[in-house]
Protein backbone atom coordinates (compact mmCIF):
# COMPACT_ATOMS: atom_id res chain seq x y z
CA UNK A 1 0.00 0.00 0.00
CA UNK A 2 2.70 2.32 0.85
CA UNK A 3 4.91 1.88 -2.52
CA UNK A 4 0.89 2.71 -4.03
CA UNK A 5 1.19 5.91 -2.43
CA UNK A 6 4.12 6.75 -3.03
CA UNK A 7 3.89 5.96 -6.24
CA UNK A 8 0.69 7.66 -7.46
CA UNK A 9 2.60 10.52 -5.44
CA UNK A 10 5.74 10.40 -8.13
CA UNK A 11 3.76 10.26 -11.29
CA UNK A 12 1.42 13.21 -10.34
CA UNK A 13 4.28 14.96 -9.63
CA UNK A 14 6.67 13.96 -12.99
CA UNK A 15 3.15 14.62 -15.08
CA UNK A 16 3.24 18.39 -13.91
CA UNK A 17 6.81 18.13 -14.55
CA UNK A 18 6.03 17.04 -18.39
CA UNK A 19 3.57 19.87 -19.01
CA UNK A 20 6.10 22.20 -17.82
CA UNK A 21 9.38 21.07 -19.91
CA UNK A 22 10.31 23.94 -21.91
CA UNK A 23 13.26 25.72 -20.44
CA UNK A 24 12.63 29.58 -19.77
CA UNK A 25 14.26 31.97 -21.46
CA UNK A 26 14.85 29.29 -24.49
CA UNK A 27 13.84 29.61 -28.08
CA UNK A 28 15.80 26.57 -29.32
CA UNK A 29 18.39 24.36 -28.40
CA UNK A 30 19.89 21.48 -30.61
CA UNK A 31 22.23 19.36 -28.61
CA UNK A 32 22.81 16.79 -31.97
CA UNK A 33 22.79 13.64 -29.87
CA UNK A 34 20.14 12.05 -32.34
CA UNK A 35 18.36 12.25 -35.61
CA UNK A 36 14.80 12.22 -35.48
CA UNK A 37 12.27 12.02 -38.45
CA UNK A 38 14.75 13.75 -40.17
CA UNK A 39 15.37 16.78 -37.83
CA UNK A 40 17.60 17.82 -35.01
CA UNK A 41 15.47 17.55 -32.16
CA UNK A 42 14.28 20.91 -30.17
CA UNK A 43 15.52 20.44 -26.54
CA UNK A 44 14.19 24.00 -25.21
CA UNK A 45 10.33 22.26 -25.51
CA UNK A 46 9.43 24.68 -28.30
CA UNK A 47 8.90 22.33 -30.55
CA UNK A 48 11.35 24.09 -33.00
CA UNK A 49 13.13 20.88 -34.48
CA UNK A 50 15.43 21.92 -37.25
CA UNK A 51 14.77 19.99 -40.64
CA UNK A 52 17.61 19.12 -41.97
CA UNK A 53 17.95 19.84 -45.61
CA UNK A 54 20.87 18.15 -47.68
CA UNK A 55 24.12 17.13 -46.10
CA UNK A 56 23.98 17.11 -42.08
CA UNK A 57 25.10 14.04 -40.25
CA UNK A 58 26.08 13.20 -36.60
CA UNK A 59 29.76 13.24 -35.80
CA UNK A 60 32.21 13.13 -32.66
CA UNK A 61 31.29 16.39 -30.40
CA UNK A 62 32.43 19.04 -28.12
CA UNK A 63 29.60 17.72 -25.96
CA UNK A 64 28.48 14.41 -26.91
CA UNK A 65 27.72 14.33 -30.65
CA UNK A 66 27.75 17.16 -33.01
CA UNK A 67 25.92 18.28 -36.19
CA UNK A 68 28.87 17.81 -39.49
CA UNK A 69 27.31 20.43 -42.03
CA UNK A 70 28.78 19.45 -45.57
CA UNK A 71 28.27 20.16 -49.52
CA UNK A 72 26.00 23.36 -48.03
CA UNK A 73 23.50 21.37 -45.94
CA UNK A 74 21.55 22.88 -43.15
CA UNK A 75 19.06 22.99 -40.71
CA UNK A 76 15.67 24.60 -41.32
CA UNK A 77 13.14 25.98 -38.95
CA UNK A 78 10.57 27.21 -40.86
CA UNK A 79 10.92 30.69 -39.67
CA UNK A 80 7.40 32.17 -41.19
CA UNK A 81 5.87 29.64 -38.71
CA UNK A 82 7.64 30.33 -35.29
CA UNK A 83 5.55 31.73 -32.86
CA UNK A 84 6.28 35.42 -32.59
CA UNK A 85 6.47 35.38 -28.81
CA UNK A 86 9.36 32.72 -28.91
CA UNK A 87 11.51 35.29 -31.33
CA UNK A 88 13.86 36.92 -29.14
CA UNK A 89 13.33 41.12 -29.74
CA UNK A 90 14.31 42.82 -26.11
CA UNK A 91 17.49 40.05 -25.34
CA UNK A 92 19.50 37.76 -27.78
CA UNK A 93 22.16 35.17 -26.89
CA UNK A 94 23.20 32.77 -29.42
CA UNK A 95 25.38 30.36 -28.08
CA UNK A 96 27.26 27.32 -30.28
CA UNK A 97 30.49 25.11 -30.44
CA UNK A 98 32.03 25.28 -33.86
CA UNK A 99 34.81 23.87 -35.26
CA UNK A 100 35.30 24.77 -39.28
CA UNK A 101 36.81 22.93 -41.83
CA UNK A 102 36.60 25.95 -44.63
CA UNK A 103 38.18 29.41 -45.26
CA UNK A 104 35.04 31.21 -46.64
CA UNK A 105 32.44 33.61 -44.35
CA UNK A 106 30.18 30.83 -42.59
CA UNK A 107 27.05 31.34 -40.65
CA UNK A 108 26.24 29.95 -37.17
CA UNK A 109 22.74 30.81 -37.47
CA UNK A 110 20.48 32.99 -39.82
CA UNK A 111 17.04 34.69 -39.99
CA UNK A 112 15.81 37.11 -42.61
CA UNK A 113 12.57 39.74 -42.00
CA UNK A 114 9.55 40.44 -44.31
CA UNK A 115 11.18 43.91 -44.77
CA UNK A 116 14.62 42.18 -46.10
CA UNK A 117 16.34 42.87 -43.31
CA UNK A 118 19.12 40.21 -42.42
CA UNK A 119 18.16 40.16 -38.16
CA UNK A 120 21.97 39.10 -37.44
CA UNK A 121 24.90 37.93 -38.48
CA UNK A 122 26.94 35.18 -36.09
CA UNK A 123 29.69 34.08 -38.28
CA UNK A 124 33.10 32.53 -38.55
CA UNK A 125 35.40 33.78 -40.88
CA UNK A 126 38.63 32.24 -40.89
CA UNK A 127 39.57 34.09 -43.94
CA UNK A 128 39.21 37.27 -42.85
CA UNK A 129 40.56 36.48 -39.39
CA UNK A 130 37.90 37.12 -37.68
CA UNK A 131 34.28 36.28 -35.68
CA UNK A 132 31.14 38.50 -36.53
CA UNK A 133 28.75 39.47 -34.73
CA UNK A 134 26.14 41.93 -36.05
CA UNK A 135 22.74 42.78 -35.14
CA UNK A 136 20.17 44.71 -36.53
CA UNK A 137 16.53 46.17 -35.30
CA UNK A 138 13.86 47.44 -38.27
CA UNK A 139 14.65 48.69 -41.40
CA UNK A 140 18.10 46.75 -41.76
CA UNK A 141 19.14 49.14 -38.88
CA UNK A 142 22.75 48.26 -37.54
CA UNK A 143 22.29 48.05 -33.58
CA UNK A 144 25.63 46.44 -32.91
CA UNK A 145 28.92 44.59 -34.61
CA UNK A 146 31.49 43.39 -33.49
CA UNK A 147 34.29 41.37 -35.54
CA UNK A 148 37.41 40.09 -33.23
CA UNK A 149 38.90 37.25 -32.28
CA UNK A 150 41.05 34.96 -34.59
CA UNK A 151 39.37 31.78 -35.89
CA UNK A 152 41.37 28.65 -36.30
CA UNK A 153 40.09 25.70 -38.49
CA UNK A 154 39.70 22.22 -37.06
CA UNK A 155 39.94 23.36 -33.42
CA UNK A 156 36.41 23.55 -31.28
CA UNK A 157 36.14 26.80 -30.31
CA UNK A 158 33.08 28.45 -28.24
CA UNK A 159 31.08 31.16 -29.56
CA UNK A 160 28.48 33.83 -27.80
CA UNK A 161 26.77 36.56 -29.09
CA UNK A 162 24.90 38.75 -26.59
CA UNK A 163 22.71 41.68 -27.14
CA UNK A 164 20.95 43.77 -24.66
CA UNK A 165 18.33 46.10 -25.89
CA UNK A 166 18.24 47.91 -22.01
CA UNK A 167 22.16 49.28 -22.77
CA UNK A 168 22.16 48.84 -26.57
CA UNK A 169 25.41 46.50 -26.29
CA UNK A 170 26.47 44.08 -28.59
CA UNK A 171 29.15 41.75 -26.56
CA UNK A 172 31.19 38.65 -28.46
CA UNK A 173 32.39 35.93 -26.27
CA UNK A 174 34.86 33.46 -27.59
CA UNK A 175 35.90 30.24 -24.94
CA UNK A 176 34.55 32.26 -21.98
CA UNK A 177 36.54 35.70 -22.87
CA UNK A 178 35.15 39.20 -23.58
CA UNK A 179 36.87 40.13 -27.40
CA UNK A 180 34.70 42.80 -28.01
CA UNK A 181 31.82 45.11 -27.33
CA UNK A 182 29.73 47.56 -29.61
CA UNK A 183 27.80 50.27 -27.32
CA UNK A 184 27.25 52.71 -30.37
CA UNK A 185 25.02 55.87 -29.79
CA UNK A 186 21.57 55.12 -30.68
CA UNK A 187 21.31 51.76 -29.86
CA UNK A 188 20.09 51.90 -26.19
CA UNK A 189 16.18 50.52 -26.18
CA UNK A 190 16.52 49.51 -29.71
CA UNK A 191 15.06 45.70 -30.00
CA UNK A 192 15.94 43.17 -32.62
CA UNK A 193 13.83 42.83 -35.23
CA UNK A 194 11.55 40.12 -34.37
CA UNK A 195 10.14 38.96 -38.19
CA UNK A 196 11.48 35.77 -39.30
CA UNK A 197 8.89 35.47 -42.16
CA UNK A 198 11.82 34.67 -44.97
CA UNK A 199 13.13 31.84 -43.45
CA UNK A 200 15.43 31.02 -40.33
CA UNK A 201 18.43 28.32 -40.65
CA UNK A 202 21.47 26.69 -38.53
CA UNK A 203 24.15 25.91 -41.10
CA UNK A 204 23.59 28.49 -43.80
CA UNK A 205 22.17 32.12 -45.11
CA UNK A 206 18.36 32.01 -46.02
CA UNK A 207 19.55 33.58 -49.53
CA UNK A 208 21.46 30.49 -50.12
CA UNK A 209 25.06 32.23 -48.94
CA UNK A 210 27.95 31.72 -46.58
CA UNK A 211 27.43 27.78 -45.84
CA UNK A 212 29.12 26.23 -42.85
CA UNK A 213 31.60 23.87 -43.28
CA UNK A 214 32.58 21.79 -40.20
CA UNK A 215 31.13 20.56 -36.67
CA UNK A 216 28.68 22.28 -34.24
CA UNK A 217 27.20 21.30 -31.36
CA UNK A 218 25.37 22.83 -28.19
CA UNK A 219 23.62 25.21 -30.72
CA UNK A 220 21.24 27.57 -28.62
CA UNK A 221 19.37 30.60 -27.98
CA UNK A 222 17.87 32.41 -25.18
CA UNK A 223 15.11 35.46 -25.73
CA UNK A 224 17.67 37.36 -22.98
CA UNK A 225 21.03 39.05 -22.61
CA UNK A 226 22.89 36.38 -21.03
CA UNK A 227 25.38 37.20 -18.23
CA UNK A 228 28.97 36.15 -18.90
CA UNK A 229 28.35 33.40 -15.44
CA UNK A 230 25.58 32.20 -17.89
CA UNK A 231 27.55 31.60 -20.64
CA UNK A 232 30.27 29.77 -19.02
CA UNK A 233 27.36 27.64 -17.44
CA UNK A 234 25.81 26.43 -20.80
CA UNK A 235 29.23 25.64 -22.79
CA UNK A 236 29.12 22.36 -21.47
CA UNK A 237 25.82 21.87 -22.48
CA UNK A 238 22.38 22.56 -21.12
CA UNK A 239 21.62 20.98 -17.45
CA UNK A 240 19.95 17.65 -18.41
CA UNK A 241 17.33 18.06 -15.75
CA UNK A 242 15.99 20.62 -18.21
CA UNK A 243 15.75 18.10 -21.15
CA UNK A 244 13.63 16.08 -22.17
CA UNK A 245 11.44 15.85 -18.81
CA UNK A 246 8.32 13.89 -21.26
CA UNK A 247 11.03 11.12 -21.73
CA UNK A 248 12.19 11.05 -18.60
CA UNK A 249 8.45 10.82 -17.19
CA UNK A 250 8.15 7.30 -19.26
CA UNK A 251 11.12 5.87 -18.02
CA UNK A 252 10.70 6.79 -14.24
CA UNK A 253 7.31 5.51 -14.26
CA UNK A 254 8.90 2.33 -15.77
CA UNK A 255 11.25 1.65 -12.86
CA UNK A 256 8.34 2.54 -10.63
CA UNK A 257 6.27 0.01 -11.66
CA UNK A 258 8.68 -2.09 -11.51
CA UNK A 259 8.62 -2.05 -7.42
CA UNK A 260 5.11 -3.04 -7.14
Amino acid sequence: MRQCIIAIFVMLTLLMVGTTSSVAGLTFYYDFEEIKDGAIPDRSGNGLNGKIVGDVTLDGGKVGKAARFKNKGYLDLNGAKVPKNLIPSKGFSLLAWVNVEADGDQAIFNAWAADNTWLIHPEVRPGGGYYRWTVRTDGGVTIGEVKKGKPVKNEWHHFAAIYDSVTGVATLYIDGVEVGKDARAGSKGKTVNSNWDKGARVGYNVDNGRNFTGRMDEVGLWDEALALDQVKKYMDGLPQAAVDAKGKLASKWGRIKSLK
